[in-house]
C-alpha cells in the first residue's frame, strides 16, 4: 500500500508566468495555462507526452553520464592541482590564492546557465553540445602549457568551466524532455557519471602527475575526455524543438515570483554553501585529528564512492514517495550527520563512516535538483528556469569554501566553527525545502510531492 497520495489528487498549480491557479489534474507539475488551448488536447507537461524510456531516452542519459565524468571528473580533482601548484608552479602564491581557481571554476560552471538556459531554450542542445566540448577541451590542452598564475585562471578557470557551462546545461535540460515518471530515477544514473569520474580522475591525475609530469598528465586525461565527449556528441538530443525568444531579463527574474521555486533555489543555494565544507576539508580536518595522511588522502574516494548509491537509490524512491519529500528527508539527514557524527568525531572510524554517509547522502541532494526543477516548471522554458536557479547556487559555490576558511583561521586551524556552520546552513536549506512543499501540497505528510 503506498501511503504517499499524488499531489495531483489534491490539486495542481498552474503556472502562467503572472498568475497561478489550482485545477485537478495527475501530474503534479507546474503547466502553462493557454486560452486558446481545446480541453480535450494535453497539456504540455502531462505525463502521458514524455516517452519514459526507449532508445533515443537512455541515449540521452549516455550521453549525460559522458558528460559528468568529464567535467566533475576534472572539477573534483583540483584538491590534486591545489597541493601540485603549492609545490611546483604556484609555490609562491598561497593556498587561498591557488584556491580561487577552483572557486572561480565552480561559480562559472553553475552561474553560465543563464546564459546556457536561454541558448537552449532558443537553439537546442547541439550548439551548446559542440561549443561546450570545444571549450572544455580546449581549456584542458591551455591548462598543459599554461606556467603563471593568471594563466591557470584563464585556462582552468574561465575556459574549462564556460564550455561545462553548456554542456551540464545542454545534458540536464534535455534528459528532463524525456523523462516524467522515472525521472529522478534517470537523473540519478546519468549523474553517477559525477561520482565515478570523482574517483577516478583524481586517482589517475595523481598516478600520472608522478609518473609523466605536468603536461602530459594532463594531456592524457584531455585524451579520456575527448573520447566521451565523441560519444555525447550525437546522443545528447532534445525531444522538443526549440521555441525562439527575444532575450528578456524578466525571463529569469520571472520564476523567483513563484513561492515554490523561489523556495527551491534559497533551499539549494543554503545547503550547497555548506555541503561542500566536507568536501574540501575532511582531509585537512582528519589530519589535524590524527589521521595519518595516506589514510586521509582515501577519504574524499569514499566520499565519492558512497554518492554513487546515493544518486541511484534515493532516485528510485523519489519517483515512488515524491521527489520533494526525499530531497527532504535526505538533506536533514546530511545536516544532522554532520553535527551529529563529523562535528564530534575525532578518531578514524567516525571519520571514515561519516565521510561514507555524507557522501550518499549530499550524492542525493544533487540528483534531484534537475528533476525538481522540472517537475515545477514549463517544461519549454526548463533551460531559462534552471539557469536561473543554478545562478543562485553559484553565488553560493563561489563564497562556501573562503567563508569556511576564514571560519578556520579565526578558529586558530581548529574546525568545530566549520562543522556547525556547514550543518546549521544545510539544515537551514532543508527548512526551505519544507516550506517549498508546503505550498504546493499543505501539511498532509502523506501526499506524494
Amino acid at each position: 500500500m503506498n501511503l504517499f497520495k499524488p499531489t495531483g489528487d489534491a490539486d495542481r498549480t498552474v503556472f502562467d508566468g503572472q498568475k497561478s491557479v489550482h485545477e485537478p489534474g495527475d501530474s503534479g507539475v507546474a503547466t502553462p495555462i493557454n486560452e486558446s488551448e481545446s480541453p480535450s488536447e494535453k497539456p504540455i507537461n502531462d505525463a502521458s507526452n514524455f516517452p519514459d524510456g526507449g532508445t533515443k531516452a537512455w541515449l540521452n542519459v549516455v550521453g549525460g553520464w559522458c558528460i559528468f565524468f568529464s567535467m566533475f571528473g576534472w572539477a573534483n580533482a583540483f584538491g590534486v592541482f591545489q597541493s601540485y601548484y603549492q609545490d611546483h608552479q604556484l609555490k609562491d602564491y598561497s593556498a587561498f590564492q591557488i584556491s580561487w581557481i577552483s572557486s572561480i571554476q565552480t561559480f562559472i560552471l553553475f552561474g553560465g546557465g543563464i546564459v546556457a538556459g536561454k541558448l537552449y531554450d532558443n537553439y537546442g542542445p547541439k550548439v551548446l553540445v559542440y561549443t561546450g566540448v570545444f571549450l572544455h577541451l580546449f581549456g584542458m590542452m591551455m591548462c598543459s602549457i599554461s606556467t603563471e598564475y593568471y594563466q591557470f585562471i584563464l585556462s582552468q578557470g574561465v575556459c574549462t568551466s564556460v564550455g561545462d557551462a553548456a554542456l551540464f546545461t545542454a545534458s540536464l535540460s534535455t534528459a528532463s524532455t524525456w523523462f516524467h515518471k522515472k525521472r529522478a530515477f534517470a537523473f540519478g544514473v546519468l549523474l553517477t557519471g559525477t561520482s565515478i569520474g570523482g574517483v577516478v580522475m583524481p586517482i589517475c591525475l595523481e598516478h600520472l602527475l608522478n609518473s609523466l609530469g605536468f603536461g602530459w598528465a594532463i594531456r592524457v586525461c584531455t585524451f579520456i575526455n575527448l573520447v566521451l565527449l565523441v560519444i555525447a556528441l550525437p546522443t545528447v538530443t532534445s525531444r522538443l524543438p526549440p521555441a525562439p525568444k527575444p532575450v528578456s531579463v524578466m525571463d529569469n527574474i520571472r520564476p523567483l515570483k513563484e513561492m515554490p521555486f523561489l523556495m527551491l533555489s534559497g533551499g539549494c543555494a543554503l545547503f550547497y554553501l555548506g555541503m561542500y565544507l566536507p568536501f574540501n576539508y575532511i582531509i585537512v580536518q582528519a589530519e589535524y585529528e590524527g589521521m595519518s595522511a595516506g589514510l586521509a588522502g582515501y577519504l574524499i574516494p569514499i566520499l565519492n564512492g558512497a554518492s554513487l548509491f546515493g544518486r541511484i537509490i534515493p532516485g528510485i524512491t523519489a519517483d515512488l514517495i515524491g521527489r520533494l519529500n526525499t530531497m527532504i528527508a535526505m538533506c536533514a539527514f546530511a545536516g544532522i550527520v554532520v553535527l551529529a557524527l563529523w562535528l564530534p568525531g575525532t578518531s578514524n572510524a567516525p571519520i571514515i563512516v561519516f565521510s561514507a554517509l555524507y557522501g550518499f547522502a549530499s550524492g542525493a541532494f544533487i540528483s534531484l535538483i534537475p528533476p525538481l526543477t522540472a517537475q515545477i516548471s514549463d517544461i519549454r522554458e526548463i533551460g531559462v528556469r534552471s539557469g536561473t536557479l543554478w545562478l543562485i547556487v553559484a553565488i553560493a559555490a563561489l563564497v562556501a569554501s573562503p567563508i569556511g576558511g576564514a571560519i578556520e583561521a579565526r578558529n586558530g586551524g581548529a574546525f568545530v566553527g566549520l562543522q556547525v556552520f556547514a550543518g546549521v546552513a544545510m539544515l537551514i536549506g532543508t527548512g526551505l525545502f519544507v516550506v517549498c512543499r508546503w505550498c504546493l501540497s499543505g501539511w498532509s505528510l502523506f501526499v506524494k510531492v
